[in-house]
């Protein structure tokens, strides 16, 4: 227990030194200047969340695929964006919590990164959280390795709990922020891409909080 506890903080110990600063501006605009890592994210659940091709975002338990590979590049004092390196598509989360994938890089892609008591760290929604209560929207993978409606996962369950496993440090280009597109921003959960840029996630959406 000794053993797995140092390795929860030391990812995370890692992800906040490398996610959470800036580099000193280049000379031109074109050349990367954050610093974040490529890493693999392993929930508490037994799943490393993976990205397909087609920027479909779930669980798998195959540890060395190149599809649980993300980049974690900082937008924001504690803020990631959190991308697939294969397919190039950013996670995102809409007003309805549904999670989905895409190439334009909005508010909806940034994610709040908090390390927990136990040294997991969890990954919340920017922009979007309950209305009444104020409880943030989480990411998260249920038991089944399928990914969770954000109001349906609780920071204190396992569903939203991930390790860090960095792989490189690795300079970024500030991603280009765009204005969410308001016609995608209500859909509902179809599984099907729309608009040829983004990709809705078939996901856990019942009335029960994942574990």
């Amino acid at each position: 227990m000794r053993i797995v506890r140092l390795l929860r903080q030391k990812g995370a110990h890692m992800l906040r030194c490398l996610c959470a600063r800036r580099t000193e501006p280049s000379s031109t605009d074109t050349e990367p200047q954050l610093k974040g890592i490529v890493t693999r994210l392993f929930s508490e659940q037994g799943y490393y969340l993976q990205m397909q091709p087609d920027g479909t975002v779930g669980g798998t338990k195959d540890e060395n695929s190149d599809y649980t590979l993300f980049n974690l590049i900082p937008v924001g004092l504690r803020v990631v964006a959190i991308q697939g390196v294969k397919a190039g598509l950013y996670v995102a989360m809409n007003g309805e919590g549904f999670l989905y994938s895409t190439d334009t890089f909005t508010a909806e892609c940034k994610f709040k990164e908090s390390v927990f008591e136990n040294y997991y760290v969890i990954y919340s929604s920017t922009m979007y959280r309950q209305h009444e209560s104020g409880r943030a929207w989480f990411l998260g993978l249920n038991k089944e390795g399928l990914i969770m409606k954000g109001n349906r996962v609780k920071k204190t369950k396992p569903c939203s709990h991930f390790v860090p496993r960095p792989i490189e440090v690795c300079m970024y280009k500030e991603p280009s922020l765009h204005d969410i597109d308001e016609k995608q921003r209500s859909r509902k959960n179809s599984g099907t891409p729309t608009m040829g840029t983004r990709k809705e996630l078939n996901q856990d959406s019942t009335d029960h909080e994942g574990s």
